[in-house]
């Protein structure tokens, strides 16, 4: 039997407030345990939530980033249920009516761009922290994060594979750390994705039983995650099992999922409307304000970048996948080199070279002016292509520019004709092996006697001009 895979994310970000979202505690990470918790996080008596003014801001700002439905009056609700990092009993968060309806976001897997609707994004606090490292045979609670103001984005159940859940969730993180709402710093959990999980038979129009993947923060264990998921839930349905809905965790170590908990439903939860919160109102004046602080937004970068620059989309959906990338493009062709040339730089050599050591690229040391600059060396024919990247290397290692490394080493390519055909005619006395095996038809071996003539000349020979040269005598 064949199976279809069929999967649906809830995404918690954590919005980029100074303080939490119904008090003035500070949202700062890594303060000790338990020193940033306000009597209104723990919801102690006599005390009332005031609604944070900025969370709603950037909730507005991703609405309107993904075309989507701003609800103009918005309900907080209760959400019940007991454990031991909520000390409230309840968590504060939004139900029937959320803030933010429906919207899409345009994923790319492999050639294929495929739409995924959004159901909902809705504000909430988020609980606190349960800590089990540092203790032995007991657990200790960490409050700092309650209270932080969450948006809980929640997609439909439109991706059929692991490959193109990570493409949605990456597309997510992208544009949630593009418009200046959230830092996207997973590892501190500022971007946590729970994954809907269920398998049918091909051409079923009915949903499987679902389990949800708790709490991953890595694109990697996400996809890991889902994986293994999607294979236990075939071989149990396979051997005759039934699926249980229920929650689950990752382990990274095994590789598997466990479970954690029979899912509750809505209803278990109880919800019912915040005695403590009006409703939430949102005039036609804040949305305007919201819609013209946004900035320019990824897909209509792109577009641009295809049109003022003549970029193919491979390379403008490159460039725009980050708002530094884009920046970092846009201020080298600036700075005078050629677009497609520093396309080329930037998604090459740079990017290999900040992958490698493990930098974000606001730490490189070579700035888009210093790139700018070895590209245009190579549009004017000082350096060839081979010895840029050389350049490149030791610009990145120094600190020094790109003109001094070539005066001071001694790369200035080669461009006499005279000099040239006299290393050519050099490297043909002493290849007359392989100048015949090109003359009975071996293709292959002019560029045999290239490599030759670029050997002899130390790298430093324009390759253009080897070529013609050689084309020439060999005619």
């Amino acid at each position: 039997m064949q199976w279809e895979v069929v999967i649906g994310l809830e995404i918690h970000t954590q919005l980029s407030t100074q303080s939490k979202i119904f008090s003035s505690a500070s949202t700062a990470f890594g303060a000790e345990p338990n020193t940033q918790t306000s009597t209104v996080d723990i919801a102690l008596p006599g005390v009332l939530p005031v609604m944070n003014k900025a969370a709603v801001d950037k909730a507005i700002r991703f609405g309107l980033a993904i075309g989507a439905k701003i609800n103009r009056k918005s309900v907080f609700a209760r959400k019940n249920y007991f454990y031991p990092d909520l000390p409230k009993g309840y968590q504060i968060s939004q139900f029937e009516l959320p803030v933010v309806e429906g919207g899409q976001i345009t994923i790319r897997v492999g050639d294929e761009d495929k739409v995924i609707r959004l159901t909902r994004a809705h504000l909430e606090e988020d609980a606190g922290k349960s800590v089990h490292e540092d203790f032995h045979g007991m657990s200790g609670i960490d409050l700092n994060r309650a209270g932080t103001p969450l948006l809980e984005i929640v997609s439909e159940p439109d991706m059929r594979s692991a490959a193109e859940a990570i493409a949605y969730a990456k597309a997510l993180h992208s544009l949630v750390t593009w418009i200046g709402i959230c830092d996207g710093n997973m590892q501190e959990g500022s971007f946590r994705c729970d994954v809907n999980v269920s398998v049918r038979p091909k051409g079923q129009a009915e949903f499987g039983t679902r389990r949800e993947i708790k709490n991953l923060n890595s694109f990697k264990f996400m996809e890991q995650a889902i994986k293994y998921e999607v294979q236990w839930q075939i071989e149990q349905i396979e051997d005759g099992h039934k699926i249980q809905q229920a929650t689950v965790l990752f382990d990274p170590d095994t590789g598997e999922t466990r479970m954690m908990r029979s899912k509750e439903d809505a209803h278990d939860y109880r919800y019912f409307p915040d005695p403590d919160l009006p409703p939430l109102v949102i005039g036609e004046d804040w949305i305007e304000r919201v819609k013209g602080e946004l900035p320019e937004l990824p897909e209509a970068m792109q577009a641009r970048f295809e049109s003022q620059y003549g970029l193919p989309g491979y390379d403008a959906g490159t460039l725009t996948a980050s708002k530094d990338l884009a920046a970092y493009f846009e201020a080298t062709v600036a700075a005078g080199a050629d677009a497609k040339l520093a396309s080329n730089w930037i998604m090459g050599e740079v990017s290999a070279t900040l992958n490698r050591e493990e930098r974000e690229l606001a730490d490189s040391p070579v700035k888009a002016e210093a790139l700018a600059l070895l590209i245009k060396r190579v549009m004017d024919g000082t350096i060839n292509n081979k010895t840029a990247k050389d350049v490149l290397r030791k610009m990145w290692e120094s600190g020094d520019g790109a003109d001094a490394i070539i005066e001071r080493d001694g790369l200035k390519q080669e461009s006499d004709a005279g000099a040239i055909e006299a290393i050519i005619d050099g490297m043909l006395a002493a290849n007359a092996a392989m100048v015949e095996e090109y003359r009975s038809g071996k293709e292959k071996a002019f560029n045999a006697l290239v490599g030759q003539c670029m050997k002899a000349s130390k790298g430093k020979a324009n390759p253009a001009q080897v070529n013609e040269i050689l084309k020439r005598k060999l005619g």
